[in-house]
């Protein structure tokens, strides 16, 4: 049924392209279901691992839904989720455009919070940055901990769609996270930027201040941005081994 595949580009990127194209041109209809693991593995000449990773991607954007013990089957046509792969061509650019949508996502959750911030809010978003701080003195690199203080930003601002958004986006966050503070790692200046940006966010959310919670939110993500392209080539090769993969959102 296919052909095996081979080439540069990611080998989970091309197995879900290819079953994709079965699923959206109605080779493979709503309630068929997708050759076993075995077989594709066969058909295709991949690893078990990249046929599991490529199902994940189809799974996640709503394509087909794995049932104990039958297989694998395809889901009825409906909308689809957002194709955060488009345009993305490898980890660099990825992960700066990330950083541009959370830039004006996080900027406006800022402004937002500084307006509408509970004190048992504030309380979480100074639990979060400490949360950091001890995370990384204990050696580890403070990603789910960096994402959770953004998540309280965004959820003290009562909008649930923001809240849904960025929940939604949860995996795509912390995959652009997860790369940013590999490349702030690499320098203790950087490091230092990064807790003086946090804590400038959060004392303008505590001051009410919205359009200097807004600024310092972009200021943040703008300086990420400049940092990673401060990254060399050598970065970028390691940093590809850290699955920064847009179409992972739950």
């Amino acid at each position: 049924m296919f052909s095996k595949v081979s080439g540069s580009v990611r080998l989970a990127d091309r197995v879900a392209e290819i079953l994709s194209a079965e699923i959206e041109s109605g080779r493979l209809a709503e309630g068929d279901k997708l050759p076993t693991e075995v077989e594709l593995v066969k058909q295709l000449g991949v690893s078990r691992t990249v046929v599991r990773e490529a199902v994940s991607r189809l799974r996640n954007a709503g394509l087909v839904e794995p049932r104990q013990g039958r297989g694998v089957f395809v889901l009825p046509r409906r909308t689809r989720p957002l194709d955060l792969e488009a345009g993305a061509a490898d980890t660099r650019s990825k992960v700066l455009q990330i950083a541009e949508v959370r830039r004006a996502m996080e900027g406006e959750a800022a402004s937002l919070a500084a307006e509408r911030a509970t004190p048992g809010d504030l309380v979480r978003m100074r639990q979060a940055l400490d949360a950091i701080d001890a995370a990384v003195a204990a050696g580890g690199d403070g990603v789910d901990e960096d994402l959770a203080f953004h998540r309280s930003i965004a959820e003290s601002t009562g909008n649930a769609v923001m809240v849904s958004t960025v929940r939604y986006l949860g995996d795509v966050l912390r995959g652009g996270i997860r790369v940013t503070r590999a490349n702030e790692a690499r320098r203790g200046d950087f490091i230092e930027a990064v807790r003086e940006e946090h804590h400038a966010i959060l004392a303008a959310i505590e001051g009410g201040d919205p359009g200097t919670a807004r600024t310092a939110a972009r200021r943040h993500m703008e300086h990420a941005a400049a940092r990673l392209q401060d990254a060399d080539d050598g970065f970028w090769t390691g940093a590809e081994t850290l699955e920064v993969d847009l179409d992972a959102a739950p």
